[in-house]
């Protein structure tokens, strides 16, 4: 479903500020693959999902979504087949429009319909919307008037993960879309996620700082640094590992040992 053919990207070439963010990544993802994603800061997590979305066009290799090159395809027309999900709970909605008009725009923004921006929801769509949002079971079926800035954080993460689903991307990217939320709330959503991609068979990449998280959710495991993705694990190999197993890979294939304190925190199962 995806290939990414020795991708690099440097910000500021040439400069004092210069800095390699990737570094001839290669990454091959089956349809259906859960990937999750670990690595310290600075080691290229976000920067790899922006080279994926067309937040910015990378300096060397290939983007190869469904048999398709889109390396140069704009980053508006990527966002038709690929959902994306932030860290901060105010990115992907409209805080002044109501949560119907909020997944009224994901429903036609990931529309194949040339005339899409002409057209409108139907009573149909507003219901497949309610019955949706009841999934949630934080109410917001009954406030589909309100506007969207009225909710909490945990709810327009909820509600940007339908709006990123509302129809089914062919890849999803999760950066750390729980770390900003409470522990029951967070929990809520990764359940939601869960069902959402398994139910749909949905490609996705997430990245997390949960080390447990990274071993136990979906089916395979990557691990990052310097730009460049440093260890790969999927299967029987990967249902053997522990915690302290993947923090030794990460040692011997990083030649350090790991300094993201959150990472370290997440030794002791949450």
């Amino acid at each position: 479903m995806l290939k990414l053919e020795n991708i690099c990207k440097t910000f500021n070439p040439g400069t004092v500020n210069e800095k390699v963010a990737l570094s001839h990544v290669n990454l091959e993802l089956a349809d259906g693959d859960f990937a999750t994603i670990v690595g310290s800061n600075g080691a290229g997590k976000s920067t790899m999902f922006n080279a994926i979305t067309g937040a910015f066009y990378v300096d060397e290799g290939h983007v190869i979504l469904d048999g398709e090159d889109i390396t140069f395809r704009k980053e508006h027309l990527r966002s038709k087949v690929i959902g994306h999900l932030f860290q901060d709970p105010l990115l992907g909605t409209a805080p002044h429009m109501t949560i119907e008009e909020n997944m009224a725009l994901a429903y036609l923004r990931a529309s194949t319909d040339r005339h899409h921006y002409f057209s409108r929801i139907s009573v149909a769509n507003k219901k497949e919307f309610r019955e949706h949002l009841a999934l949630l079971g934080m109410g917001l079926e009954d406030r589909m008037s309100q506007p969207v800035g009225l909710l909490s954080g945990g709810q327009r993460q909820a509600l940007t993960l339908l709006m990123a689903t509302v129809v089914t991307p062919k890849l999803l990217l999760l950066d750390e879309h729980t770390a900003a939320l409470d522990p029951a709330t967070a929990e809520k959503v990764l359940d939601l996620t869960k069902r959402i991609v398994a139910e749909r068979n949905i490609t996705c990449l997430m990245v997390t700082h949960n080390m447990h998280q990274a071993l136990e959710l979906g089916n395979r495991t990557l691990m990052m640094d310097a730009g460049n993705i440093i260890f790969d694990v999927k299967g029987e190999e990967r249902d053997k590992l522990t915690v302290e197993d993947l923090l030794e890979k990460f040692r011997q294939n990083a030649g350090k040992q790991m300094e993201n304190d959150r990472i370290l925190l997440s030794k002791e199962k949450e």
